[in-house]
């Protein structure tokens, strides 16, 4: 299973008027069977730490690296594809597909057939407690709760086996919040999946097996 790091890390936003620090020197190691939670206020780096992770922003300075290959020579799409899913706060379900095909999605993007794709995932909504929920019915059908769920068995279809969660309680009411977490935790406990979220909420990270902390760019390991 693959192990994620972060080796000096920086990255600096450069617009017409400002440049801006987002991360500085970050180095950290997320390895399988274990739930991060990576904390700190609005505009402290955390989202963007997610975003360097994911591959879907390149360092500045630095390196992150997939089982000890730096990404940009592994491919930050092939990255994408194969070693991460990424759950975010406002679900980013296809509004007009069903949730069976939006869970069918992954699967169709490497060319499992459809037949294959449907029966995974429907194997993958029962999983994460959507057994009794009409699989056709769309996104916008279900309640906040249901949608994350929804987000999740998404993330599960394509088989990484590195989940980041950009606040993914954010829009859910406490009890739905709760139920959200306790799946994430169940994947790491029972599947030895590495989790790794961002938040801001301590009840989350008092679930985490290690909380970082973000302040300005820094990440503080012994938080």
């Amino acid at each position: 299973m693959s192990i994620l790091t972060m080796q000096e890390v920086s990255y600096t936003y450069q617009s017409r008027y400002q440049k801006v620090q987002a991360l500085s020197r970050v180095t950290c190691t997320f390895e399988p069977g274990n739930f991060y939670a990576i904390v700190g206020h609005s505009g402290s780096g955390k989202t963007t730490l997610l975003s360097m992770l994911a591959g879907l922003d390149s360092p500045t300075e630095g390196e992150v690296m997939i089982d000890g290959k730096p990404l940009s020579e592994f491919g930050e799409e092939r990255h994408c594809r194969e070693n991460v899913s990424v759950i975010y706060q406002s679900f980013n379900l296809f509004p007009a597909l069903t949730i069976l095909e939006n869970v069918m999605y992954p699967m169709r993007i490497v060319r499992k057939s459809a037949a294959q794709a449907k029966v995974r995932a429907k194997e993958l909504l029962s999983d994460v407690g959507l057994s009794d929920v009409s699989p056709k019915k769309r996104p916008a059908m279900l309640s906040g709760g249901q949608q994350q769920r929804v987000a999740i068995a998404r993330a599960l279809a394509s088989e990484s086996k590195i989940i980041l969660a950009d606040e993914p309680t954010g829009n859910l009411d406490s009890e739905s919040g709760r139920l959200i977490v306790d799946l994430l935790r169940r994947l790491v406990d029972e599947r030895g999946y590495c989790v790794i979220v961002v938040t801001h909420d301590m009840d989350i990270a008092s679930q985490a097996d290690k909380v970082y902390r973000m302040k300005d760019g820094v990440l503080d390991q012994d938080w």
